[in-house]
């Protein structure tokens, strides 16, 4: 059986903030899903970090006394550290520091499956680390030579702008890769948007039960040969986004994405590598914003996730409020809001009734219609029966008749075929 690191966690409560308790708790929650063992927490009030070691002189001789004690592999950090702190805390206590951005960066890496994720998390773990070379173990001396004010660079130096420049360059080659990814992604998403069909999108706090969600719509579906996403019950288990054709028994049809979960302090560096990703989001007609009724914390969780979507340009879209796990909450559910819907994804209970709302929302904006199409134009009978409701069909001798709730953009498009009778 491997041994797991032992962790000590480390957090600075600033001003008496309400939400101190819970940050730690949930760096603990990371803490495990890093496969950390965590050995214990040392907390400190005060009204601003200290700038040499973000915690006081003091609360470091405390630490390094129990790191020494109970043999302490890492200590982490409940707040992005600055190189200065970080290096002067690896001194001071001898052991492994990181912050909140380092560990939720090695999450990633740990869950990452696809090149994509494998690529995004890379640039964004370098990204991290440009500023913080000074220092990790290198001299920074100045060796004199070629006369009276002429200094050269020493050897650490030399390393480290070495290693900056090979670190700048692979930024460079994973970007570009990425962006071939990206357009990639742009043009499959361009396939799904002529398709006509509404997209919704998955969101929300992480280990809500989104992919349970999908899983569950998937059931429901018409299209056997969908496959599921993978699910567990850990922090970060999705990290790609997927997309599934959703095709439910009155024949009507949406497309359904899964992507990463947010979580509080989310790093700026993951936001931006997984541009991409999250451009699945913003192109969505409807958002599923997926909570844990039964977490004490979900408050809190919807209000991470609403400034997430803000902070990438997603905060205008629709949303159904999806609050999951509902059976492990009990009756009290602590929420009211018109635009929600209690389920319990993994028992499949009210998957139908969140299918229904799903429909009222995408297909608000259907037009019942008649249309009498001609024969010789059967692609389009075709492309009604795969992208509209049809309600009823007969084939008279001028062609073919329909009944059908389809798109405005489609009942435009095809209105010369629009018939009174």
């Amino acid at each position: 059986m491997e041994l797991k690191e032992r962790a000590l966690l480390t957090g600075v409560n600033l001003n008496n903030d309400d939400d101190f308790e819970k940050s730690m708790d949930e760096l603990e929650n990371l803490a495990e899903a890093c496969g950390f063992e965590v050995a214990g927490r040392v907390e400190q009030n005060l009204r601003s970090v200290n700038s040499a070691f973000y915690i006081g002189p003091g609360k470091v001789e405390e630490t390094a006394a129990l790191v020494e004690a109970m043999e302490i592999d890492a200590v982490i950090f409940d707040n992005e550290l600055t190189p200065t702190q970080q290096r002067n805390l690896e001194k001071a206590l001898g052991c492994r520091i990181l912050d909140r951005t380092q560990l939720i960066l090695e999450i990633f890496a740990q869950r990452a499956r696809t090149r994509e994720a494998r690529l995004q998390v890379e640039a964004a773990r370098l990204q991290y680390m440009l500023p913080r070379l000074a220092g990790k173990g290198v001299s920074m001396d100045r060796q004199g030579g070629g006369g009276i004010g002429t200094v050269v660079r020493g050897g650490g130096e030399k390393k480290i702008v070495l290693d900056r420049r090979r670190i700048e360059q692979n930024i460079a080659v994973l970007r570009k890769e990425l962006e071939d990814l990206r357009k990639d992604r742009e043009i499959q998403r361009k396939r799904r948007s002529e398709s006509g069909l509404p997209r919704v999108a998955l969101v929300g706090y992480t280990n809500a039960g989104k992919s349970t969600v999908m899983n569950a719509l998937v059931e429901l579906s018409q299209k056997p040969d969908s496959k599921k996403v993978f699910e567990k019950d850990m922090l970060f288990a999705t990290l790609e986004t997927s997309v599934r054709s959703i095709e439910l028994p009155d024949s009507r049809s949406f497309l359904l994405s899964d992507t990463v979960g947010f979580v509080s302090k989310l790093p700026h560096e993951l936001v931006k590598a997984f541009r991409s990703t999250l451009e699945e989001v913003k192109e969505a007609d409807l958002l599923l914003h997926v909570v844990d009724a039964s977490d004490p914390e979900a408050e809190r969780q919807i209000r991470v996730t609403v400034d997430t979507l803000e902070q990438i340009g997603a905060g205008d879209i629709p949303v159904i409020y999806v609050f999951n796990k509902a059976d492990l909450a009990g009756m009290a559910y602590p929420f009211e809001k018109d635009n929600a819907i209690y389920i319990s994804a993994k028992e499949r209970i009210g998957i139908r009734e969140l299918a229904e709302l799903i429909c009222r929302y995408v297909f608000r904006t259907y037009i019942d219609c008649m249309m009498l199409i001609p024969y010789e134009y059967g692609n389009i009978v075709s492309y009604f029966r795969e992208n509209a409701l049809v309600k009823d069909i007969k084939y008279e001798s001028d062609g073919t008749w329909l009944q059908l709730e389809c798109s405005e953009s489609d009942y435009r498009r095809y209105r010369q075929f629009v018939t009174e009778r």
